[in-house]
C-alpha cells in the first residue's frame, strides 16, 4: 500500500511542477501542445506497444471495446437531456463536456506504473471504444445538434479513427495479439524505454494545462456538468463491478476507469465549436482534481484489501 501512496503522490508532485513552472515563466501557456505531441504520437503508443508485447489477449476483452463507445454515447445523451428545454448551443455544449474519459493521458500512466502491463491492457480495450467518440465523433454529433443539421457524422468519425496515433496503436496491437503476432524484441527493447517516460510527460502536461478561473456567472454550469459527470461515474462503477461477466481484476480495473476525468480534446472541441471555453476549461482541471483524490484513494484502498 505504501508504494502504491508514493507512485500517487509523485503524480501530484508532477503535476504541480508543470503547473508552477508555467506560472514563473519556464514554460509558455501554450507550451503543453509540444509535450501532447510527444505524449499522444510517441510515449502513449509506446507504452501500448510494450504492454501488449507480452500479452496473450482474452477474447473476452473485446467487448470493452463496444463499452467503452455506449458509456460515451451515454454520456452525451445525459448531457442532452440535462438541457432538453435549452437552445441548441446549449444542448451541444453539455453534450460534448460530459462525455469523454481521459484514459491515455491520466488514467494509463496510474495502471502502468501501479497495476503493470495487464492492467494498461484492460485500459487499452476500453479506451478503443471510447477514442473512436472523444477524438471526433462525439464532435460529429455535437455539431449535428448545435447547427440543427445532420450532416458527415460518419465521415468526420472515420476520419479521427485513422488520424488519431493512439487509436490505430490500439487497433494495431488487438489485431496482432488475435492473430498471434508479436513485436520483433528490437523494437519492443525501444518503446520500453520510451514508454517509460509516458507518466512523467503526461502528468507534466496535465500540470501545464491545469487552470481554474474561478467566475461566479460560470459555477452553476461547472458544477452541474461535474455532479451528472462523477454521479454517473459512481453509477457506472457500480455497474462495472456488480454486472460485468469479468475477473476481479477486471472489474476493478474498470471501476478505477469509470472515475476518469474529462478528455482533454474537450477544451479544444469547444473553442471549435465557439463555446464558451472558460467553462470547459475549468470543469476539465476540475474533474482532474476530483478523479485524482477518488482514484488514488480507491487503488490505495483495493492494494490494502488485496
Amino acid at each position: 500500500m505504501e508504494s502504491v501512496l508514493l507512485k500517487a503522490i509523485a503524480f501530484v508532485v508532477i503535476i504541480v511542477l508543470g503547473y508552477v513552472l508555467k506560472k514563473i515563466g519556464v514554460f509558455k501557456p501554450t507550451d503543453y501542445r509540444i509535450l501532447s505531441k510527444v505524449v499522444f504520437n510517441l510515449t502513449l503508443p509506446a507504452a501500448v506497444i510494450t504492454s501488449f508485447a507480452s500479452f496473450d489477449l482474452d477474447v473476452s476483452l473485446l467487448y470493452l471495446i463496444p463499452i467503452g463507445l455506449a458509456c460515451n454515447l451515454a454520456l452525451s445523451g445525459i448531457g442532452y437531456l440535462s438541457m432538453r428545454k435549452k437552445d441548441r448551443e446549449t444542448k451541444a455544449f453539455f453534450m460534448l463536456n460530459t462525455s469523454g474519459f481521459n484514459i491515455g493521458c491520466f488514467m494509463l500512466p496510474y495502471v502502468q506504473n501501479i497495476l503493470g502491463p495487464y492492467g494498461v491492457v484492460v485500459a487499452c480495450m476500453f479506451d478503443t471504444g471510447n477514442s473512436i467518440m472523444c477524438t471526433g465523433a462525439t464532435y460529429a454529433l455535437v455539431q449535428n445538434v448545435a447547427s440543427g443539421k445532420k450532416k458527415h457524422v460518419l465521415r468526420n468519425t472515420l476520419k479521427s479513427m485513422f488520424t488519431s496515433v493512439p487509436l490505430d496503436v490500439y487497433l494495431l496491437m488487438t489485431v496482432l495479439v488475435i492473430l498471434g503476432i508479436r513485436p520483433p524484441e528490437g523494437i519492443v527493447s525501444v518503446t520500453s524505454v520510451i514508454g517509460e517516460a509516458n507518466g512523467f510527460c503526461s502528468m507534466l502536461m496535465i500540470g501545464m494545462m491545469f487552470e481554474i478561473n474561478i467566475e461566479k456567472q460560470y459555477l452553476k454550469d461547472a458544477v452541474l456538468i461535474l455532479v451528472i459527470r462523477f454521479i454517473f461515474a459512481a453509477g457506472l462503477a457500480c455497474l462495472f463491478y456488480y454486472c460485468l461477466p469479468f475477473s476481479q481484476t477486471v472489474r476493478n480495473i474498470m471501476v478505477i476507469l469509470a472515475f476518469a476525468p474529462m478528455a482533454v480534446l474537450n477544451t479544444i472541441f469547444t473553442e471549435k465549436l465557439k463555446g464558451n471555453v472558460a467553462v470547459a476549461s475549468m470543469v476539465n482541471s476540475l474533474s482532474i482534481v476530483i478523479s485524482l483524490v477518488i482514484v488514488t484513494s480507491m487503488v490505495s484502498t483495493m492494494r490494502f484489501l488485496t
